[in-house]
């Protein structure tokens, strides 16, 4: 560590720190982070750069299906597509899983920075988090910008939801969502309670972004430590909000009202993650409403996990561990 001393106290100091690999995890895990994965991810783009955001979007979502489609296809599992509410949905059955009316669901909103992972990037996504849960997964294809900023993409999933309460009474719903996923699938908490409809049976934060204003201390303290995001969503976010306000609870449901009724929540971050503070902060207000809900921090853990170390599968088995306290679904 060096600092620049010019100045009293902290401020005005320049510190540059080495971060080493730890050795306290597992050598799948240790070789992921010392890999140099995207670095940074080039120029900034201007909200107004519509052919610009296209154009990364399109590259984006492209390198997602190139890594995981391979590992997904290894998964056993059903794909269909249908529309609910208009929405184009995927709904994933993993092989051996019970799909008869009654079997609890689990409503699926994919990550991707507010503005990527539709069509076959969504479809993989959701094979992969069905394989998680072991439960048949609705996964919302949503609009998103530079087409369709706010609230389309809210307004989407709350009529998937709708949908879903016509074919599962609300104890047998879990919904769950990370990054920008769980940014909506806690905001959906909130609209539709205000909307009057029945909530989930449980819900699932996986490292979720529920404050756009990203203000917590992990947002500097874990620049540049995690390897996966590498730098603040603050472009994607406006071009997401627009002039919105980001401290409104259906953009940054931390800021809403956490008091129950509210579902169980499981909520997970690692201690490299930059949106660390987001889960913490999330299940304090959480616990201080009253509200049944669980914190898992992984060590040296990034944004997303390590894609296929130990430690992934504790997080599996801690989720599903959930599942069947909350919602009855078998651990398998």
């Amino acid at each position: 560590m060096t600092l620049d001393e010019e100045g009293p106290g902290i401020a005005g100091r320049e510190v540059t720190r080495f971060i080493p690999v730890p050795t306290s995890v597992s050598e799948h895990a240790q070789q992921f982070l010392g890999m140099d994965l995207f670095g940074g991810s080039g120029d900034r783009l201007d909200p107004s750069d519509i052919a610009g955001w296209r154009a990364k979007i399109k590259a984006t979502d492209e390198m997602l299906v190139a890594v995981m489609g391979p590992q997904v296809e290894l998964l056993r599992s059903s794909v269909q597509s249908r529309s609910v509410g208009g929405v184009p949905v995927f709904v994933v059955t993993p092989e051996g899983v019970d799909e008869s009316d009654g079997q609890p669901l689990f409503l699926d909103i994919h990550g991707g920075s507010l503005v990527m992972g539709s069509g076959k990037a969504c479809e993989v996504m959701a094979r992969r988090m069905a394989a998680q849960v072991q439960m048949q997964t609705w996964s919302v294809d949503y609009r998103m910008p530079p087409d369709h900023p706010y609230p389309a993409a809210l307004d989407d999933v709350l009529a998937v939801y709708r949908g879903l309460l016509e074919v599962r009474a609300p104890e047998h719903i879990v919904v769950g969502g990370g990054s920008a996923g769980g940014n909506l699938a806690a905001a959906l908490m909130l609209r539709a309670r205000d909307e009057g409809l029945p909530l989930p049976v449980a819900l699932v934060l996986l490292t979720p972004e529920v404050d756009l204003t990203e203000s917590g201390d992990s947002f500097n303290t874990n620049l540049g430590i995690d390897c996966v995001l590498t730098e603040s969503l603050a472009d994607s976010i406006a071009l997401y909000a627009g002039e919105h306000d980001l401290r409104h609870p259906y953009l940054s449901p931390l800021f809403g009202d956490l008091t129950a009724p509210f579902p169980p929540t499981f909520l997970q971050a690692g201690t490299r993650d930059l949106f660390l503070s987001n889960t913490v902060r999330m299940h304090r207000k959480l616990r201080a409403g009253g509200v049944d809900a669980q914190l898992h921090v992984f060590e040296a853990m990034p944004h997303g996990g390590f894609f296929g170390a130990p430690e992934d599968d504790e997080l599996t088995d801690e989720i599903r561990r959930f599942l069947a306290t909350h919602a009855r679904v078998s651990q398998r």
